[in-house]
């Protein structure tokens, strides 16, 4: 008997509710190359997912969803809001990225697949199950370490190291380098 197997639905997150301390200013709207970072952020996921949603952020340029379960959690926050719209719009898995994220590998979803995975250098940039949540949810209430990094040991996510790394902007001078280093 053949059985027609079910495409794996991704939504693709990008996690854009920082503070930005570091840089100085709202970091989605600095501008690149005549643009704002969240736009470049976009057009870097958005080949990589079936469909898009910016955490913590409202924008015409895609849909919404809020930190989970609120709003000053970090990173694991904007990862909680994007595992439970998931699970909310039937998606398989989300694939997150951060807003200062304006490149990613051609070939992310390969490097990624089968999740749970991220990259070892940047672990925001992860592909993770949706059925996720219940573990995420646990450690958030718990005494354990919150971070990205240990999320993903605690389900078991494999670390990808990848040739070239992402680039990440966190001051004004990263992005200043980066204005005069990647083409237009």
């Amino acid at each position: 008997i053949h059985r027609a197997t079910a495409k794996v639905k991704t939504l693709g997150a990008l996690l854009a509710g920082g503070k930005a301390r570091r840089f100085g200013s709202d970091k989605a709207e600095a501008m690149l190359h005549g643009r704002a970072l969240i736009e470049h952020a976009i057009e870097a996921l958005r080949p990589h997912c079936d469909a898009l949603v910016i955490v913590a952020r409202r924008s015409p340029l895609a849909p919404s969803a809020e930190d989970w379960p609120g709003p000053g959690m970090g990173p694991l926050g904007g990862l909680g809001g994007a595992l439970d719209h998931a699970l909310r719009h039937n998606f398989d898995q989300v694939l997150t990225s951060p807003v200062d994220c304006v490149r990613l590998p051609a070939d992310l979803r390969t490097l990624l697949d089968p999740a749970p995975a991220c990259l070892a250098d940047q672990p925001v940039i992860g592909l993770w199950p949706a059925r996720a949540a219940g573990a995420l949810e646990a450690l958030l209430f718990s005494d354990a370490r919150h971070s990205v990094y240990g999320f993903a040991e605690r389900i078991g996510a494999r670390m990808v190291k990848t040739a070239t790394h992402p680039i990440n902007i966190n001051t004004p001078e990263d992005l200043d380098g980066l204005e005069r280093s990647l083409p237009q």
